[in-house]
């Protein structure tokens, strides 16, 4: 009996160590981390969509599995207060409300269809918050950038007001959108980085039942628009070739690199000291993965990088080897292995992206336009 209850109460303290531990210690280090503004350039052609609806840990999966959608990224809008903290934000006290932003590419998916995912995530009709979060920073809202994008959410709302699908108003604000922060790291891809507790969190937030409730489970997954094959990206298209064909098609070391995990030498590879103004592809799909701009030298032998210039293109994966856990970089079109990335590089991110040159292939700055690459060449403007 002795061993029964001893066993119980390990069980029980390695559950609670698992779940309220690490949110104990979020809290008090979240001034820790601080936020930034987050804004694209004016020449960037992508678009921008900022939504609230209650906790932004629930609000990040569905847009990003959207095809088109470059990013999503948790922050807080609406306040007064620069760079306001998460503790400060989730108390109420800066008038800011918890959000998503979602960076995508207009030619893949539209607004509206942003707008029909979003409606489906909330409880438009709450004036107080959202589920088992109350108070205004849990609010709803749809956050406008333009006159265009004012227009279609207004729209877009009073044709749900009229559905009569929900049993009273309404309520979910359509304003002007003002700086938005990013929020802290550890609250960026919540759902991925911290599964136990998101799912612990979200199995209890009262948000699946409510949305049960009003949709059916086909408009629940609402698919978006197709766009027409001439604005498709050629690398979003790509098909992977078999065996034999990539065999011809690459040279030894890259399909040694690519296809089965291999490592080329360092300081004995193409790209580890190159500098010049240009993207790198996948030396298959040709999907743009990293930029010149976020290149640096990491003093490994190995061209490296602080981030890549659209998270739509690079899958993280768990490499387990003699040495531990590692996260592994593949290519999200190309199914090519490019590298692995590390958390003791430089500003901002902290990152280190290190790659294979070999799994790569560099498009020049003054050749981006007539390969394909147009839209990326904002990376370079001052």
């Amino acid at each position: 009996m002795k061993k029964v209850i001893i066993f119980l109460f390990l069980a029980i303290f390695a559950i609670g160590s698992i779940i309220f531990v690490p949110i104990v210690y979020d809290y008090f280090t979240a001034r820790s981390y601080g936020s930034e503004p987050v804004e694209l350039s004016e020449e960037d052609t992508r678009g921008k969509a900022t939504f609230a609806g209650g906790c932004f840990w629930c609000m990040e999966a569905p847009f990003e599995y959207i095809e088109g959608v470059h990013d999503v990224v948790s922050g807080y809008i609406g306040g007064e207060e620069v760079n306001p903290a998460y503790e400060d934000v989730a108390s109420g006290e800066t008038g800011h409300v918890e959000a998503v932003q979602v960076i995508y590419d207009p030619s893949m998916v539209t607004y509206e269809d942003l707008l029909e995912v979003f409606w489906r995530q909330i409880d438009p009709t709450d004036d107080e918050g959202q589920f088992v979060d109350r108070g205004a920073q849990y609010s709803s809202g749809i956050f406008y950038y333009d006159d265009e994008q004012k227009q279609l959410a207004e729209e877009s709302k009073r044709e749900l007001d009229q559905s009569g699908r929900f049993d009273a108003p309404i309520v979910t604000r359509v304003i002007e959108a003002e700086t938005f922060y990013r929020a802290e790291d550890y609250h960026q891809n919540y759902y991925k980085e911290n599964p136990v507790r998101y799912n612990f969190y979200r199995s209890n937030s009262g948000r699946d039942e409510f949305l049960d409730e009003y949709w059916e489970e086909d408009e629940r997954e609402y698919t978006v628009s197709e766009p027409d094959d001439d604005d498709i990206a050629f690398w979003r298209t790509y098909e992977k070739e078999d065996e034999e064909t990539l065999r011809n098609q690459l040279s030894k070391i890259q399909y040694e690199v690519t296809q089965e995990d291999d490592t080329e030498p360092a300081y004995r590879n193409q790209y580890w000291d190159h500098y010049e103004d240009g993207i790198y592809v996948d030396i298959l799909s040709g999907e743009p993965l990293f930029s010149s701009t976020h290149q640096y030298d990491s003093d490994t032998g190995w061209p490296s990088f602080t981030q890549p210039i659209v998270e739509e293109t690079i899958v993280e994966e768990d490499d387990w080897g003699l040495l531990g856990r590692r996260t592994e970089i593949r290519s999200a079109y190309g199914d090519s292995h490019l590298g692995h990335v590390f958390n003791d590089g430089p500003e901002p991110t902290g990152l280190r992206y290190c790659m294979n040159s070999a799994a790569l292939n560099f498009i020049a700055k003054d050749d981006m336009e007539s390969a394909g690459y147009e839209e990326f060449l904002y990376l370079f403007e001052d």
